[in-house]
């Protein structure tokens, strides 16, 4: 194989779109982590004394808008492509922080909210269709490395934005004001970046001049007529989107697993294992920090080797990590068992990614992305809800012991998905 043709083999994790992408996805979930973690709760209840009611309603909406706009942002992007679509949205997050700084009342701050879940909501359906076109354009089609390289920087801005504020907060002696506008100023930056980002990529355009009508050449000087072009995107997608409907569980329980865990891991550190909060600081490092060190390594693996030997492996290795956790009160196996769930999923997140992304049709990819996503975070929705019932009803271990049940329920519906797909292709 020529040195030319083995560099087309796997997705070039140094590409221009990669690395842009890495920077937005690290810099707006820094924004976000930081606003939802650290300083919005603390700051609604204590200095805007704002109920906890009105707190959870904010961040409802903060994330409905993020879950809901997905699927008609990436329809936007087939049109009119990464970067406007992104510079657009990333600008709302200026405007969210800016409209938080000044907010003093619960509706002000309610919508500020939304705007910004509607600001970061394409950020994954554009990555996602991104990476997939890339991985179309390799030899190999593998995307396993590129999804765990995204994965890695959404979930160091998630855990560092939290620390650098607090940090500020704590020991810079800050105030919220001034830890707004550097937020402010992080989103800004966020906005600048997604200017380089590419109208297209890998060779495929956005749809617009396609669906101004059926020939571009031909009727590129006829106006665009949207509810037409919506018509023929359904209608495409239905008859392109060829997968098998267990799809559609799987996709639903996988965020679903983690949606019942994340209300009540502090809840279970404190109550039940006794930690400190630098004990509990660490519990997270021990956990994250793992899957974030592997998550690209793991990746690679994954084009290697295939996504079906790594999701069996992690989707059992989480379920059984998970029951663990449940029952131990003493730190050192807390620690283990933490650790373990952190390997698990560094298996899971990378192949998971490019297993779906095998799924997603050549046309309107942003949109089907879109969908799945949407799709998938309706899971973290639902999942919170029945961990709080479970949590109060039933017992402190039975929302860890549901998570692992629903990763055996994902390795099986994996297990169906592959064999069903495998039959299909044989039999055609």
């Amino acid at each position: 194989m020529t040195g030319k043709a083995a560099g087309r083999m796997h997705i070039n994790l140094a590409s221009p779109f990669i690395v842009e992408m890495w920077v937005i996805i690290f810099l707006v979930e820094f924004v976000k982590g930081s606003l939802l973690v650290a300083l919005l709760p603390v700051y609604m209840e204590n200095i805007l004394g704002l109920s906890v009611t009105v707190v959870g309603f904010s961040f409802a909406l903060q994330y409905l808008g993020d879950n809901l706009f997905r699927s008609p942002f990436g329809w936007v992007m087939e049109r009119i492509g990464y970067r406007w679509t992104m510079t657009g949205a990333l600008v709302l997050i200026v405007l969210a922080v800016g409209m938080i700084i000044y907010a003093k009342d619960a509706a002000t701050l309610s919508v500020a909210c939304l705007i910004l879940g509607i600001g970061t909501s394409p950020l994954w359906p554009c990555t996602m269709t991104g990476i997939t076109e890339l991985a179309g354009s390799t030899e190999s089609g593998s995307s396993g490395a590129a999804m765990g390289a995204v994965e890695m920087a959404s979930l160091a801005g998630t855990g560092i934005g939290p620390i650098v504020v607090n940090f500020m907060m704590d020991h810079g002696g800050q105030s919220y004001r001034a830890v707004f506008l550097v937020l402010m100023g992080c989103a800004a930056a966020v906005s600048a970046v997604a200017l380089f980002l590419p109208s297209r990529i890998a060779g495929h355009a956005p749809r617009a001049a396609q669906d101004m009508h059926g020939d571009a050449q031909a009727d590129q000087h006829r106006p665009f007529q949207p509810l037409q072009s919506l018509k023929r995107t359904f209608r495409q997608v239905r008859t392109s989107l060829k997968v098998s409907r267990l799809l559609f569980p799987a996709l639903f329980l996988q965020a679903f697993a983690i949606g019942l865990m994340t209300p009540v891991v502090t809840l279970f550190a404190r109550s039940e294992l006794h930690v400190t909060p630098n004990q509990f600081s660490l519990l997270l490092i021990a956990g994250g920090g793992i899957t974030v060190l592997t998550l690209i390594p793991a990746g690679k693996l994954v084009d290697r080797i295939g996504t079906t030997v790594f999701l069996n492996i992690g989707f059992l290795l989480a379920a059984g990590s998970l029951a663990f956790f449940s029952q131990v009160r003493r730190l050192p196996l807390a620690f283990m068992a933490v650790a373990l769930v952190g390997i698990s999923y560094a298996l899971i997140l990378p192949a998971w990614n490019a297993f779906v992304a095998k799924q997603v049709p050549k046309g309107e990819r942003g949109t089907v992305w879109g969908l799945f996503l949407t799709l998938q975070g309706s899971g973290m929705v639902a999942g919170p809800v029945l961990s709080g019932r479970l949590w109060d009803s039933v017992s402190h271990s039975a929302p860890f012991l549901a998570s692992a049940v629903v990763m055996v329920l994902l390795a099986g519906l994996h297990l169906l998905i592959v064999h069903r797909t495998k039959l299909k292709h044989f039999n055609s």
